[in-house]
Formats: C-alpha cells, structure tokens, sequence
C-alpha cells in the first residue's frame, strides 16, 4: 500500500481567513490527502496568510521563513503561501520569496487540490484568478472547538474608509445566499456548535447586494430557530447601519447574546471624515446610550486608530474625552498603518511615529481604568460561562461568558470540584479581577 502525502496548514489573520482555510484542509481532504498542522511531519505546507496591516505582514513573513528552514533542513519538500499577502504583492512575491513552490490568491482558493498537485509534480504554480471568483462557501474541516465555531455570511468590503486595503485585496462586498448560511449552521450545530459568531467584514450590509436590503435581522432570527444553538454573537457592526429593527432583534432573542462589536475608527468630525466614514462624536455618543438603554446589559466593543494623516492634539484629546464617556466594556487600539493603493497612504499630515504611539499607550491608559472598574463590578454577580479548557498548572477551568468574545478578549477563572466538559455551561459566582481577566467559582 503507498503512503499517503500529508499536507500541512498554517492559518493567520482573522477568523474570516480561518474560515478560507477550513474549506480548503477539507477539499485537500477529500482529495485523498492526510492533514496535519505540523510542517515537519507533512511533504507540503499552506501558509494562509492576512497582508491587512503591517504587523499582519511581517507575521506572515516570519511564518514563511520559519517554514522555509525547514525545507532547507529537507523537513518538508514545498511550500504554497495563499491568500491576502499573495494576493496583495502578486507581482513581487514570486521573486522575494524564491523558497516558495506556489502561490494562491484570494481569488483561487477553490484551486488548492490543484496546486498542490502541481507543486507535487514539481511545477512552480502562480494562481491568481479574479476576486469575483472568491469562494464564498463550501464544505469546512472545522479546526476551532466544536462547540463554538464562526459562521460567514459575506466576503469582501465596500465601504472604501480611506485607510483600508480590505477592497483592493479581497474585493468589494459579497452576500451568502441566506438558505446556504442556515444549512450550514444546522450542520455546525449537528457537530456540537452552541456558540455561533456571526462573521463578514460588514456583517450590517449582508443581503444589500443580493436582495437590494439588508438582511441581518432576518438572518439572525432564522438563526435563533436552530433549537440546539444556545448563543448566536454577531461580529463587525458598522454603528452608521445599526437599525431600529436590528436593535429589537438583539433585545428581543434570547439566544443572541448582548454583545455588540463596532468598529468606531475616531471621534474627531475631522478625522472621520478623512477616514471617509460619516459619524462625529456627538452621533457616536449618542448611539452608545441609545443600546445600553435599550438593550440591558449589552457590553459594547470597538476599535480605534491614532495617528492617522491630519489627526491634530485636538483630534486626539476630542477622542480621549469622546472614550471617558462612552466607557465602553472592551476595546482596541491601532496605529495608523500607511497601505499601499489606499487614499490615506498619500494624504498630507502624516504623524510622527513615537507620537502615533504615545497616543495609543494614553488610550490603553484610559481604556485600562474603564475595565479595572467594570471588572470589580462584576465581583459577587454570577454569570453564564461557556467552558473552554483547564489549566493543568494553575488548577482552574476557563471559558467565557457572554461578555467575552473568543479569541480577543479576556477569560473567566474558576474552581469546581466536579468534573466540567469542554463546552459544558456553568454558573459561576466571580470572586475577583486579575487585569483582564476574572476569577470564580462554580456555584453549587
């Protein structure tokens, strides 16, 4: 009997991408082919890799050398780099990274057999079809917990902010038909998914481009009939789109659970309006009283940059005051990254970097106080808390609870004496804060 070729799988970037890669492992799968995450142990490596900001990039480059020495130690015998970094340098990439036996863009995902067929065979492939061939669905080797898995319900972005190349490498947005999201998230829910997060760039404008509407409220409702689905999180709602109709959706299903991601950018007009995005201060405001009063409980998280072309100490102190009284629960801070092909790369204004990083350690300032004193509130509540793993070390089980979204905020600590299942819901009294992070017990 001859011996089945492994393939290997390295992911980075998003959860989107994550997804990308999934559907990939599982077509190389049916091809026939073993799957493994270790590059040593496999005759091929895919590297799938974000090209969004400049620390996505020099990741991705890191990951392409580390891989790279193993060919040269004749570990592995080729490598594919796919995805936004290949499709981004199309152009250079096949010269910079001589190492590499094939490269696959955002629009030739669907190739993957192919290509590592042809690497096999010993050919140097370069497969950059159009965007519009992106591959939106299709069947999933799930490689995040069973129990709590991600749903995409479009690709691409049109927003055109000034700053982001998301457009130029992924190309413009591009709704799922909603009858295919549902299925699939039967299926995720038949494997075990209690917790499903609702993913896109924009998922606010899904249906927009197929059904000439938006479409989330209905998506989400569908959603909430999957009977074994306990929590459906959604994800990268832009505040500028957030309706009367999808807030009562939130406030009304129990499933869905009151966490709210949205990506601000700014407070300064001036700044935002730079960005090409169409909010002040004021609006913002406005907004974040509107859901904490609407929605009960609802943890808002957002994400802001600094330094961004233009952005005066006035901008700056106008957000910093904007975040003093907004408190939201969570929240990220970016430098401003200068993207190729993007308009923000050439605008005038350009901040200096040791200021740009000045101003992101005030905001982590601001924004660590915030949390510090939402954290001690929650000493002495219970919450929900969705179990992930134990730490052998520390002799505590961890997980989430509705307030923490998975893989970028904070954990939940806590002691039992009776054995806890990964994915098993517990009630769990907090006891105290630790940074980020909270620390309880089971209760009984």
């Amino acid at each position: 009997m001859s011996e089945v070729t492994a393939v290997s799988f390295i992911s980075l970037g998003c959860a989107k991408n994550q997804i990308n890669t999934e559907i990939m492992i599982a077509a190389v799968k049916n091809a026939g082919y073993d799957i493994t995450g270790e590059p040593e142990k496999s005759k091929v490596c895919v590297i799938n890799t974000c090209g969004f900001i400049e620390d996505a990039k020099k990741e991705a480059l890191e990951t392409f050398f580390e891989v790279a020495e193993l060919k040269k130690e004749k570990k592995l015998e080729k490598i594919i780099v796919c995805g936004c970094l290949a499709q981004r340098y199309e152009k250079e990439i096949a010269e910079e990274l001589y190492e590499a036996d094939g490269f696959v863009g955002v629009g030739s995902f669907s190739r993957i057999v192919e290509a590592v067929e042809k690497v096999l065979d010993g050919e140097r492939v370069m497969f950059f079809d159009d965007l519009s061939n992106i591959q939106l669905e299709g069947e999933r080797f799930v490689i995040s917990p069973p129990f709590s898995t991600y749903l995409k319900i479009a690709d691409g972005c049109s927003n055109r902010c000034s700053y982001c190349a998301i457009p130029i490498i992924r190309g413009g947005f591009r709704s799922r038909p909603m009858e295919n999201i549902i299925a699939e998230a039967e299926k995720l829910a038949q494997n075990g998914a209690k917790e499903i997060v609702v993913i896109a760039q924009d998922t606010t404008n899904y249906g927009i481009d197929i059904y000439g509407s938006r479409k989330l409220p209905q998506l989400l409702e569908r959603l909430c009939q999957i009977d074994s689905v306990e929590w459906i999180r959604i994800m990268y709602l832009y505040p500028e789109k957030i309706t009367q109709k999808l807030i009562d959706v939130i406030k009304t299903q129990p499933k869905i659970v009151k966490y709210i991601e949205m990506p601000i950018q700014h407070a300064s007009g001036k700044v935002l309006k730079s960005m090409n995005r169409p909010q002040n201060s004021q609006i913002l405001l406005e907004l974040v009283n509107r859901l904490r009063s609407e929605i009960p409980g609802v943890v808002l998280r957002t994400t802001v940059m600094v330094g961004f072309p233009g952005e005066t100490q006035q901008d700056f102190e106008e957000l910093c005051t904007f975040l003093k009284a907004a408190r939201f629960d969570k929240l990220g801070v970016f430098q401003f990254s200068a993207e190729t092909g993007t308009p923000a790369y050439d605008m005038p204004g350009r901040v200096d970097e040791d200021v740009s990083k000045s101003r992101a350690e005030t905001v982590e300032l601001i924004q660590s106080q915030i949390v510090l004193e939402k954290q001690r509130s929650l000493i002495g509540k219970s919450l929900t808390v969705m179990c992930e793993g134990f730490d052998r070390f520390a002799e505590y089980y961890f997980g989430r609870s509705y307030m923490e979204a998975p893989d970028i905020d904070g954990k939940i600590f806590f002691k039992s004496d009776d054995v806890i299942c990964l994915g098993d819901m517990c009630r769990v009294r907090i006891t105290e804060s630790m940074d980020f992070e909270l620390i309880g017990e089971i209760e009984k």
